[in-house]
């Protein structure tokens, strides 16, 4: 995958009126400006209270919910925790991607992980400079710390510079209270 790719899914969701960003290694490489690593899958999140809108607005869908890293048919339930991941399929062309639902109260976004953990809803995402919506990389971090694989630990080593003192000092906090050995924690000063 490339850019395009990203793209791609940026015109398949220019007419959904709601928030939505390009997450996992793509959001990386979206904030730094360039790809950095070939990418297997193409992730995108959402708010959980915006999941129906999503199903509504991709009509030609096939969604499926992730149960214990199992596939299940997604009928129109609202998904609650601990369910956080869809698998969508394009019934038309084949095309796949991957969401994953994150969660808010009142006007912040919350870590599913430890609610302890938050942030204002208006500083989750950024936009490229080709105008495609991103997680941001502090969050993308966040959530690559637990049962981090090397290609995880790659993407933070290629990050970690261009992270400003305000993202680095929240992903640190953030890690002092979820994964409090977590490696990374002796970069982020």
């Amino acid at each position: 995958m490339s850019f395009e790719q990203c793209q791609s899914i940026t015109s398949l969701m220019s007419g959904f009126n709601k928030s939505w960003f390009i997450a996992g290694g793509w959001a990386i490489d979206l904030f730094i400006g360039k790809e950095t690593r070939e990418h297997k899958d193409l992730e995108i999140a959402i708010f959980r209270k915006e999941q129906q809108y999503l199903k509504d607005y991709l009509k030609e869908w096939e969604f499926k919910k992730v149960i214990k890293g199992k596939l299940h048919p997604w009928e129109s339930e609202p998904l609650k925790l601990p369910i956080h991941e869809i698998h969508a399929s394009n019934r038309l062309n084949g095309n796949k991607i991957e969401i994953l639902l994150n969660e808010t109260e009142d006007n912040n976004w919350q870590f599913r992980r430890d609610f302890r953990i938050f942030c204002p809803i208006n500083s989750v995402w950024s936009n490229s400079e080709i105008g495609i919506p991103y997680l941001n990389p502090e969050i993308v971090l966040l959530y690559k710390a637990k049962n981090t694989r090397e290609k995880d630990h790659q993407d933070f080593m290629k990050i970690k510079d261009y992270l400003d003192n305000k993202k680095k000092q929240w992903l640190r906090n953030a890690l002092e209270l979820h994964e409090p050995e977590h490696k990374w924690l002796q970069f982020l000063f």
